[in-house]
């Protein structure tokens, strides 16, 4: 599966310290081989994975493509970019 990053899923890497980073690649390689699909609500076309108990992933999948959305290292900013949508 190929995987891509959205800009905005590279800034937030880039703005991470590289703990979160290390977290965050090992998930997307895992999600590549074995993806889970835990949908999110309210008509967002979009899926999550939780990366640790505050992180949050947001990512697509179209065909053989793993689309990476954004990474949030923490829950009130995922909570304020989920919120967006309602």
């Amino acid at each position: 599966m190929r995987i891509f990053y959205r800009e905005e899923a590279v800034r937030d890497l880039e703005e991470s310290d590289r703990e979160f980073r290390l977290y965050f690649k090992q998930h997307i390689e895992k999600l590549a081989k074995m993806p889970p699909r835990r949908h999110m609500k309210f008509g967002v076309p979009y899926h999550v994975e939780d990366v640790t108990r505050q992180a949050r992933l947001v990512y697509e999948i179209d065909g053989n493509t793993l689309y990476v959305i954004r990474c949030f290292a923490r829950h009130k900013d995922y909570e304020r970019w989920y919120g967006s949508f309602k």
